[in-house]
């Protein structure tokens, strides 16, 4: 048995296992994070049917009910893209710069919103012109859709919400360094 008086306890000034990201990886990792947001748009593009409007006599336009809920699909659909982009950024930032502290959340948060208003702009731009300039040249029977745009803006907090999930999860579910590095003290007095 050996005396709690010789117990030593482990310094105070243990150097931490934290490690500051290096500027290379972390220019890789932004660019990375964009590229994703660029792709999405054109994801979102893809696979969004956009709602139309058809032009009547008179100079008005008419959509049907199936066009105005197409309006709920494109932000739907923006939120899916987001919700994947978000979870593979997340992942990869936990991977990569897991031990940098709390630096990786705000690296993260900020790659994320960027990605996803970099992924509306593109699908923004990929639809040619504003609506209203292509309905105002439409002739009647002409059907025109309209802008591909996020319309609920709540739908843009979803790319860093999800990207930060991933590195909350990994740091609060997986191994500390800095308890395993001061547990062996603790180890040895468990099986004495």
């Amino acid at each position: 048995m050996t005396d709690p008086a010789q117990t030593t306890l482990p310094p105070t000034d243990v150097p931490t296992t934290r490690r500051w990201p290096d500027a290379r990886r972390v220019g890789l990792f932004v660019a990375l994070g964009l590229g994703l947001g660029a792709l999405s748009g054109v994801v979102w593009w893809l696979v969004t049917d956009l709602p139309t409007f058809r032009v009547v006599d008179g100079g008005g336009a008419s959509t049907t009910e199936r066009g105005l809920a197409g309006y709920i699909a494109a932000d739907a659909s923006f939120v899916v893209c987001g919700v994947v982009v978000g979870l593979v950024v997340g992942v990869l930032a936990w991977r990569w710069f897991g031990r940098s502290g709390w630096l990786v959340v705000v690296l993260v948060a900020v790659v994320g919103a960027a990605a996803g208003a970099l992924c509306w702009t593109v699908g923004y731009r990929i639809v040619p012109g504003s609506f209203a300039v292509r309905l105002a040249a439409a002739q009647p029977g002409d059907v025109v859709p309209v802008d591909l745009t996020v319309r609920a803006r709540a739908a843009l907090a979803v790319w860093p919400l999800f990207a930060v999930v991933p590195v909350l999860l990994g740091s609060s579910l997986g191994r500390d360094p800095e308890v395993d590095e001061l547990d062996p003290v603790d180890e040895a007095d468990a099986t004495q």
